[in-house]
């Protein structure tokens, strides 16, 4: 009889060679899903979220157009959205779908939704407010002041939430339950600010950085952009991946780093975070560029080489280092 470790890598194997692992199924009609909402809310929904090129985000502008509309507040807002950002989700493993939506200090909304990877360690599961936040940190957002989730955080997710600069005071909205911040769900945490680290999460700075082969490549480039905006104040080991899909459209991914550790989410797992809300399969990829610093204390590659040969493993892997931009240079 096999294990249960082996079903789940023959079932990972069988996808993998049928083709279809993580495809979506269509996603419930809006009139389900936001059940008391006029039809110009849900046209606002439909545009920002369904269309081609979407990327899980509703800007301030709309979102205060639709507190407007559906005489709501932000907050009922995002909790009656949950639904939809669930739709999001794949879990293969669980078959238990979360929704997250978070809250901009923008004022733009950012969904997430847990993404499993079968054949892999769970470490490489990224939670629905992980998600989130890797939404809106590829959106530059520059800080997040609530979120709703459909169910009470993890300690996993408390703790990444907890890496964001004043995220003691992040609202956290369970639906059907009361609003909390994280100090409270959170208490005698242990977070950036016991390192000594003021800049955490969201308030980083951009690092001058530079690829050491001096690569024009077009993916490169984006994955060194991303590389140069990720947070990584523990190792000091920035990373960015680049990847694209047989659509022709690139997705970027920044290394987002934890003072615990094991809560840190790697380059391919924010940019998968961005595949999932653009609407298309992680079969689809065809090409990824992983950017790591010349001599850093740890890598990337190992774990994206073996989420790719179970997601997407026709896909091709190029590694670039980069090193810090001398003065004067360009």
């Amino acid at each position: 009889m096999l294990s249960f470790a082996s079903s789940l890598c023959a079932v990972a194997v069988a996808r993998r060679a049928r083709g279809d692992f993580a495809q979506q199924s269509p996603m419930d009609p809006l009139s389900e899903l936001l059940p008391g909402w006029s039809d110009a809310s849900r046209a606002i929904v439909q545009n920002r979220l369904l269309k081609p090129g979407a990327t899980g985000r509703i800007g301030g502008d709309e979102v205060e157009a639709l507190a407007h509309m559906e005489a709501r507040t932000v907050e009922n807002l995002m909790v009656e959205m949950l639904p939809v950002a669930r739709q999001y989700s794949r879990s293969p493993l669980s078959n238990f779908k979360v929704g997250a939506v978070a809250l901009g200090a923008s004022g733009a909304l950012y969904l997430g939704a847990n993404i499993e990877i079968p054949g892999n360690g769970l470490n490489q599961t990224v939670h629905a407010e992980q998600s989130a936040l890797a939404n809106a940190f590829a959106h530059a957002e520059r800080g997040i002041v609530a979120i709703a989730v459909t169910a009470a955080p993890c300690g996993h997710c408390r703790q990444f939430l907890n890496e964001i600069t004043g995220g003691s005071h992040i609202r956290v909205i369970v639906k059907g339950g009361t609003v909390q911040t994280l100090e409270a769900l959170l208490p005698a945490s242990f977070g950036p600010q016991d390192l000594g680290i003021t800049a955490g999460l969201f308030s980083g700075p951009v690092a001058s950085i530079r690829l050491s082969s001096g690569t024009r490549d077009a993916l490169a480039v984006t994955a060194l952009e991303a590389a140069a905006r990720a947070y990584a104040p523990h190792t000091k080991a920035i990373a960015g991946c680049g990847v694209r899909t047989s659509s022709g459209r690139t997705y970027a991914g920044s290394y987002l780093e934890n003072a615990a550790f094991n809560p840190s989410l790697s380059p391919l797992q924010a940019a998968l975070v961005n595949v999932v809300f653009a609407g298309e399969a992680f079969g689809a990829i065809t090409r990824v560029a992983l950017v790591e610093m010349r001599g850093a204390a740890i890598s990337q590659r190992p774990a994206t080489e073996a989420v790719l040969r179970v997601i997407a493993p026709s896909a091709r892997l190029d590694l670039f280092t980069s090193q810090n931009r001398a003065p004067g240079t360009t």
